[in-house]
């Protein structure tokens, strides 16, 4: 310390002309030397520090690790910078603690070993770090809550997204589906025209004929013509009726009725109606085990189906073949079969074969609606029953339909 005494015009000189405090320690941690600067930076007089432990100028709770650093640095000496990973606080008179940053020079004179600290006063600068801190975790807070908010605008973009497009799918569906309607009743009215033409033109002929056979003699004529005109009205009748099945089957407004009745006289009934309508030689094998039988089930869609059947068979098939009716009985059920030796069915169209207006490509040029099938499998299910068919082209079908008792 009297070495700085001596010298001390020399240090002031020097030390005044430095921004920052300066503060110079013995080996012992002694203050031996100060200037201006520091004094001001910590509240102390001139010369008031002199003498006293470096220890004055940094607070209680770090003075057992600086003494530590204190120590590696008197076994290391070199200049350095201290805190750089950490801040540093010093403690003005007043006991108050504020940050600072501090550079270490070590040095030697007159054979002693001494220290000079360079201080600065950052209070000013750490508190704009911990605005810039405070700055970045409202800006990061912020961020986040606008990608928050704009990851939700995407999920509602995408969300609105997928209404659209399922509107759009929606919309198109029902366009197609006018189109499709559009085109059924086109393919519809032309069916109904032909179905009624064709009936009507043999009706009008052969009413013309009859009317020419005025003669007793030519009653057997007139008679093959009353039976042409009764078929064809029973034709005209039945076509009738599977329009009026199909209006109620698409209006939900089909009802059945379950009722016990005489399996025989269903049959026969269905079979006086077949016979009007056979071409030459064919004939319609009546089933030997419905007499006297009683079944609880819908008589009217009964005796609708087995009709279907057995006019489509006689339709499809050639003169002088068999057409076979069988029915089989359980206690859960009844299987009606229907078999011919017609044409059969391409094995292209049979997956189609139970679609409405559906008709195979071997008999677009026969006269037929295409939903008589249609009709008889939309009854059988309605009742709990199961159809189902085999057919070879060029060989004949065989149509099935159960129902449960």
């Amino acid at each position: 310390m009297q070495v700085f005494e001596k010298n001390s015009n020399i240090f002031k000189l020097l030390s005044e002309a430095i921004s920052e405090g300066i503060v110079v320690v013995n080996q012992e941690g002694t203050i031996v030397a100060t200037n201006q600067r520091l004094n001001r930076m910590f509240g102390y007089a001139e010369d008031e520090l002199l003498g006293k432990h470096l220890h004055m100028l940094i607070p209680q709770r770090f003075h057992a690790q600086h003494k530590g650093h204190m120590a590696a640095f008197t076994d290391q000496p070199e200049e350095r910078r201290m805190g750089d990973d950490r801040i540093l606080f010093g403690q003005r008179k007043n006991q108050r603690e504020f940050p600072i940053e501090v550079g270490l020079t070590p040095f030697s004179l007159y054979g002693q070993q001494y220290v000079m600290a360079l201080a600065d006063d950052i209070t000013d600068y750490r508190q704009k770090e911990l605005e810039i801190e405070e700055l970045n975790a409202h800006l990061e807070q912020k961020i986040k809550r606008r990608t928050t908010e704009l990851r939700n605008t995407v999920a509602e973009l995408k969300r609105e997204i997928k209404k659209r497009e399922a509107a759009e799918a929606k919309i198109k569906n029902a366009l197609a589906k006018e189109k499709e309607l559009n085109e059924l009743k086109t393919k519809f009215l032309s069916l109904v025209s032909h179905e009624f033409k064709t009936p009507l033109s043999g009706i009008l002929t052969s009413a013309i004929l009859v009317g020419k056979y005025d003669k007793t003699e030519q009653q057997e004529k007139r008679d093959k013509h009353l039976h042409t005109i009764k078929a064809e009205v029973g034709h005209l009748n039945n076509i009738l009726t599977d329009f009026l099945s199909v209006e109620r089957l698409e209006a939900g407004r089909e009802s059945y009725k379950l009722s016990h009745f005489s399996l025989s006289k269903v049959i026969n009934e269905v079979l006086y109606s077949a016979n009007m309508i056979l071409k030459n030689g064919q004939r319609i094998l009546y089933p030997q085990n419905v007499d006297d039988i009683m079944i609880h089930q819908d008589e009217k869609i009964v005796s609708l189906c087995l009709t279907n059947l057995l006019y489509n068979a006689i339709k499809y098939s050639p003169e002088n073949t068999e057409i076979d009716l069988t029915v089989n009985l359980s206690r859960q059920k009844v299987v009606f079969s229907v078999s011919d030796q017609g044409i059969g069915i391409p094995e292209s169209d049979q997956k189609h074969i139970f679609e409405r207006y559906f008709r195979a490509e071997n008999v677009l040029t026969t006269q037929g609606t295409g939903i008589g099938l249609n009709i008889v499998k939309h009854h059988v299910d309605n009742l709990g029953g199961n159809m189902y068919f085999k057919s070879k082209e060029s060989e004949g079908s065989t149509f099935t339909f159960e129902l449960p008792l």
